[in-house]
């Protein structure tokens, strides 16, 4: 199908996908034709965003692989109110039940300043310069479609990037001096070690994330705004998770961030 033919279908995919998160209920199906091209999986995100009505308070990024077109990330928008500040004990996140649910530790980078709404391409260092601030966290990656991260990074960015929540822990102190890149980082869930990594071994790393951000953006004509969240991809791996399960995700030598999962 073409872009031309699939035109007729965004409508329905993203009226079925908000409704499904607005009911807590899962999919059984992908509700139309799947997209394979980015611009047509972009299109069915950019109705649902105007569906939804929602507040934008950040950004996921994730990672495409193997890449489509040369593209190798994608984004999807993560609504303010689902973005939570980490306490003293874990915080509660909500996944669709039937459907997909994972966490994943990622360095949150906030937005300092308005990027050119007429700049399409950014060096690392104009990226940086972006930035405020750099915080640990966790992703909830969920869906009400349960295969679809099975289903190609089309399908991923059709369903707000697969983005269900956020929780922001503390802040990095000096992070542009602090070779964050090369932090070991861990996530266990009920105590059990899960998964490790170093965002240096993820593309062009945190900043990398901003700058393919702030560059679609620009393309889709999207005004980004200081205080927003760039959550800049999963350094440990996508790990999958159930209703009750507590999630712990350790940076560097001492900052911990936690949630614990519950039903949508």
């Amino acid at each position: 199908m073409d872009s031309t033919d699939f035109a007729h279908e965004v409508g329905h995919i993203a009226r079925s996908f908000v409704d499904a998160r607005r009911a807590g209920r899962s999919l059984p199906d992908y509700p139309g034709t799947a997209p394979t091209a980015l611009a047509d999986a972009y299109a069915v995100q950019d109705a649902a965003i105007a569906l939804n009505e929602a507040e934008i308070g950040g950004w996921k990024v994730g990672r495409i692989n193997p890449p489509i077109d040369g593209v190798d990330r994608l984004a999807g928008p993560i609504f303010t109110r689902q973005i939570i500040e980490a306490g003293p004990d874990p915080v509660a996140m909500p996944v669709f039940v039937g459907g997909f649910a994972a966490a994943e530790a990622e360095f949150l980078l906030r937005i300092g300043a308005t990027p050119p709404v007429d700049k399409t391409h950014f060096t690392h260092e104009e990226a940086a310069a972006l930035i405020d601030a750099v915080h640990i966290g966790i992703e909830i990656a969920s869906s009400p479609l349960a295969a679809i991260n099975d289903l190609g990074a089309a399908v991923t960015v059709s369903d707000f990037g697969n983005n269900n929540g956020l929780v922001v822990g503390a802040a990095i102190p000096d992070w542009r001096n602090a070779d964050i890149e090369n932090w070991p980082l861990s996530v266990t869930i009920d105590g059990k070690p899960i998964g490790s990594g170093k965002a240096a071994d993820m593309l062009d790393g945190p900043i990398g994330a901003a700058r393919f951000l702030f560059e679609l953006m620009a393309e889709r004509g999207i005004a980004l705004k200081p205080g927003q969240w760039i959550s800049s991809g999963a350094v440990t791996g996508v790990h999958a998770v159930g209703i009750g399960d507590r999630i712990e995700a350790r940076f560097g030598a001492d900052l911990v961030v936690g949630c614990m999962i519950k039903a949508s």
